[in-house]
């Protein structure tokens, strides 16, 4: 918005009214010299009207490659009634998704962390070039969200976020299911547990129509974040996808879209430091997805806030786990919803402390304002602990340092301990095929740490997330007895003693590339260690020997971005 206006004085009053000249969009409608743009616009059936109107957009990610976002039309079509409705013009255009569900398991998966960066880099380029006076992003599958984050921050015109919801839970045996339950199937009849008639029952109930992954897997997870960093709706990222609720909060998002232009009120007045800490707290205290460490890093350097695993390792020990969700805990999203969405688990962190409440939001009312106007039911639930009475004492989410990782690794804690205390034989393998076809054919046996190597964001390159490995572990009944170390990345939906963004990663010779079959891996939550138990002097021969794998792509989306991306204790960004 720090665009000049151009100079009205020869302008008509049938041009342009002296009130338009304050929006942004102005430079590319207004005077004489913009007839042939306002030409275009006409074409697209502008009337003069419009062009008295701020110029919102509306980027939608509805796209049929995946039931996250296939229905992403409907919640777009009532943001743009809620824009209309306060006084600005709606303008859509669209941008990418990729599917991680049926990206997974293969090398498609690579493509999924670039995804962010071409949503991020399409919605700024778009909004760039024609001069937006604000932005509405609707999303939904896991890349969407921190990818129009990303934007906002680039952007810094008034933005809101709008997540379209999670799936509801399918139901097999009297008992919710999601898609995770069916990757963890998937090794269950690998290792014999199940038939082939009981994988293919669940297979087709498990994900009963619209909508993100049902658990507090990395779309759910960042969903929240929109919330906790004041750049959505409060109480909207749980509301299901097929829920009528849904379209009130898309077009309550438009409303305050407009309105926060109005106010002057910019992403960058919101994503402070102290909104970054927010969301840290409450991703440790609800167990969300280890990828949310990864993007909320990648925003933040976007907003120009320094963020680091430092600060993740010093609030996720000052804050309590509270979050009974899947998938280390019994309830889905939806049930989230039912018993007072975000604002519950944000008014018990706030009530104990752990939230700053003067965080500013879209709306302009501060975190704890918005909080305190939710309707939150008072009744008995299990999904939100109390912050007295927690699942555990520190949060999930921790951060581990050592002689292999040096610039640090992340896990997610949510088993009934709270601790991960374990070492074993490392299990090494180059790349996540190799890992998939040992566990597949039960070579991998209890006390063993399995290594998945060159997944990093320049290995891979893309830093592919391994559901299909971990949730075979869990499925071949390993859940706690068999971890694995990766500089690649997890599902939100993986459980167990997974170390994921493991760094520096072993393509840009982290000790990751140095561990051989054999070497004794210890992995310590209490310490915050991880650990290869080899004399500095065998490692240091090894690396004598040592030389990074050739690229593996030598041209086209895969090979740029693998040039491009940095370390993931730096959030995998490409655009500093």
């Amino acid at each position: 918005m720090s665009d000049k206006p151009l100079d009205h004085n020869h302008h008509t009053d049938r041009a342009r009214p002296k009130e338009r000249m304050k929006w942004r969009s102005a430079i590319t409608v207004e005077g004489p010299e913009r007839a042939p743009h306002r030409s275009m616009y006409r074409a697209m059936g502008f009337s003069d009207e419009d062009f008295e109107k701020p110029f919102v957009a509306v980027a939608n990610a509805s796209a049929e490659v995946t039931p996250c976002n296939v229905q992403l039309d409907l919640v777009t079509d009532q943001v743009k009634a809620g824009i209309a409705s306060a006084g600005g013009k709606p303008i859509e255009f669209r941008t990418i998704t990729v599917s991680d569900g049926i990206a997974m398991g293969h090398e498609g998966m690579k493509g999924s962390l670039i995804s962010r960066e071409v949503i991020a880099d399409s919605i700024e380029l778009v909004c760039f070039a024609e001069r937006f006076d604000a932005l509405v992003a609707v999303g939904a599958c896991d890349k969407n969200i921190p990818g129009m984050l990303m934007a906002s921050a680039r952007l810094n015109i008034p933005t809101v976020i709008v997540y379209g919801g999670t799936i509801l839970p399918g139901r097999y045996r009297g008992q919710d299911v999601g898609v995770g339950d069916v990757f963890e199937a998937v090794g269950a009849y690998s290792s014999g547990r199940i038939s082939l008639e009981e994988l293919d029952a669940l297979e087709r109930v498990a994900c009963p129509g619209a909508g993100a992954c049902a658990g507090l897997f990395t779309a759910n997870t960042m969903a929240t974040m929109i919330e906790v960093l004041g750049l959505g709706v409060i109480g909207g990222s749980a509301v299901p996808a097929v829920d009528g609720r849904r379209g009130h909060v898309a077009r309550q998002a438009g409303e305050i879209a407009v309105e926060a232009l109005r106010q002057g009120i910019l992403p960058l007045d919101i994503l402070t430091r102290t909104a970054f800490e927010n969301a840290i707290a409450v991703a440790a205290a609800l167990g969300g997805s280890t990828n949310s460490v990864l993007h909320l890093i990648a925003i933040a350097r976007e907003a120009g806030v320094e963020l680091t695993l430092d600060d993740f390792s010093r609030i996720t020990a000052r804050t309590p786990h509270i979050g009974n969700l899947k998938p280390g805990g019994e309830y889905f999203m939806a049930e989230l919803d039912k018993v007072g969405g975000v604002p519950l688990i944000l008014r018990e962190l706030l009530d104990g402390g752990y939230l700053d409440g003067s965080a500013l939001t879209v709306t302009g009312r501060t975190l704890a304002e918005e909080v305190q106007a939710a309707a939150i039911p008072d009744a008995p639930q299990r999904v939100v602990f109390p912050v007295k009475k927690p699942l555990h004492e520190k949060g999930a989410l921790v951060i581990l340092r050592g002689s292999l990782a040096p610039d640090g690794a992340v896990i997610k804690v949510t088993n009934p301990s709270g601790l991960v205390q374990m070492q074993g034989p490392a299990r090494v393998f180059d790349g996540e095929e190799a890992a998939f076809r040992q566990i597949q054919a039960g070579a991998i046996r209890s006390g063993d740490v399995v290594v998945i190597r060159y997944e990093g964001p320049r290995g891979g390159p893309g830093m592919r997330e391994m559901l299909a490995v971990t949730a075979a572990i869990v499925g071949q009944g390993h859940a706690n007895d068999v971890a694995m170390v990766t500089d690649g990345r997890f599902s939100g939906a993986t459980q167990g003693p997974m170390v994921g963004h493991v760094s520096p990663e072993a393509q840009v010779g982290g000790p990751l590339a140095l561990v051989e079959d054999g070497d004794v891996i210890r992995i310590d939550t209490v310490e915050g260690r991880l650990d290869v138990l080899c004399p500095a002097e065998v490692l240091e021969e090894r690396r004598k020997r040592w030389s990074a794998p050739e690229p593996r792509y030598r041209h086209g989306v895969l090979a740029k971005y693998g040039r491009l991306f940095q370390s993931a204790s730096d959030g995998a960004i490409t655009s500093r």
